[in-house]
């Protein structure tokens, strides 16, 4: 039995509630709010640090991906956390290891039609993390807004025993989401970066007026999105928030999804 399982085991035989929270390290504001969360509902908390091959489409974004393991311990540590998991790739996949979770209908559009596989990859290792430290109860971030329905799909359809927490997306100072890969944003890159933010606070706006039109939504956000010369737009929608299906016209349920590349130097995804 893996050493995590054993932790995790005994401390819910004393009647401990455990909380993970998911991560790939590199940690910043927004995970500490996950981390905060969790303190706040479990005896004991868990994160784990490991970035996943299985979810990346290129080897150059796998190995460019930011890590800073010994920042990351240090601020578990400053935020109460009880475990850090940071496996190893070697001990989430041994060289034999094949077997998946496949993506469904969920993973066709959007994130799952610009990066295929990426969502297999996903779901396999929040899987195997979910067997490794039986949480009573998960935290995942509404950034990533099209992976956390997936992984709620798969607690569902898999019947996974773990409540899945959503918390709401935190920013930084001119609106744009607290993210890793900012990291990897050059200057030029990081100012223009700001045009997602715009382009939401324009829907928002439009909505807030009486506008309901998906499509001229879209379009308005798009303008937007065009003023950032270093940026190219991969899809912009506005979605239902549990099936992800394009809506005709916008309700109080709905959920803007925005993607894109910023080119230059170093390409980074946001």
């Amino acid at each position: 039995k893996p050493l995590m399982q054993a932790v995790v085991l005994g401390a819910r035989a004393q009647g401990q509630t455990v909380g993970l929270v998911p991560t790939m390290g590199a940690l910043h504001e927004g995970h500490l709010a996950l981390i905060r969360e969790a303190r706040l509902q479990a005896d004991l908390v868990i994160v784990s640090i490991f970035v996943n091959p299985k979810q990346f489409n290129s080897d150059s974004d796998l190995k460019s991906y930011p890590t800073s393991l010994n920042n990351d311990l240090d601020r578990c540590a400053q935020q109460g956390v009880d475990v850090v998991f940071a496996p190893n790739a070697e001990t989430m996949y041994p060289p034999d290891f094949d077997t998946m979770i496949s993506a469904g209908a969920l993973a066709k559009s959007f994130e799952g039609k610009s990066r295929p596989g990426h969502f297999d990859g996903v779901l396999t290792v929040v899987g195997k993390l979910f067997t490794l430290t039986f949480p009573h109860f998960a935290i995942f971030g509404e950034k990533d807004f099209q992976q956390l329905a997936l992984v709620k799909r798969m607690v569902r359809d898999l019947h996974y025993p773990v409540e899945i927490v959503a918390m709401p997306v935190i920013r930084e100072l001119d609106g744009l989401a607290l993210s890793s890969r900012n990291k990897l944003l050059a200057k030029k890159q990081r100012k223009q970066a700001i045009c997602l933010f715009s382009a939401i606070q324009e829907v928002q706006e439009q909505v807030s007026m009486g506008e309901k039109r998906r499509r001229t939504l879209i379009s308005a956000a798009r303008k937007h999105l065009k003023k950032a010369s270093l940026f190219t737009t991969d899809y912009v929608d506005i979605v239902d928030p549990k099936t992800l299906a394009p809506l005709t016209e916008v309700d109080r349920q709905s959920r803007i999804l925005v993607a894109g590349q910023f080119s230059g130097r170093k390409p980074v995804r946001l």
